[in-house]
């Protein structure tokens, strides 16, 4: 796991291998788990030895994974009906 997400404007490679991390922190934040155990569990093994990089961490990864929600997911629709046409003609 990276200590930052990505923050551009396009999904990238490193957004689709961790889409189950996003989903699981998304998750975690509306049933309003603690940020340590989130972390702990999802991005590093302690996040006890480097309180202020795991939280930035756990920031940056929360972000994009509602990013996600709002504007990501978009791309990813739009891509499938692309190949779908794509494999039609």
């Amino acid at each position: 796991m990276d200590d930052e997400a990505p923050t551009g404007d396009n999904i990238t490679v490193y957004d689709e291998q961790h889409h189950f991390t996003y989903l699981r922190l998304l998750d975690a934040d509306a049933e309003g788990a603690d940020w340590t155990e989130v972390a702990q569990i999802l991005l590093h093994p302690d996040p006890t030895s480097d309180v202020a990089r795991t939280r930035r961490c756990w920031e940056s990864h929360l972000a994009r994974a509602k990013w996600m929600t709002k504007i990501g997911y978009r791309q990813i629709l739009e891509q499938a009906v692309a190949q779908e046409r794509a494999a039609l003609h």
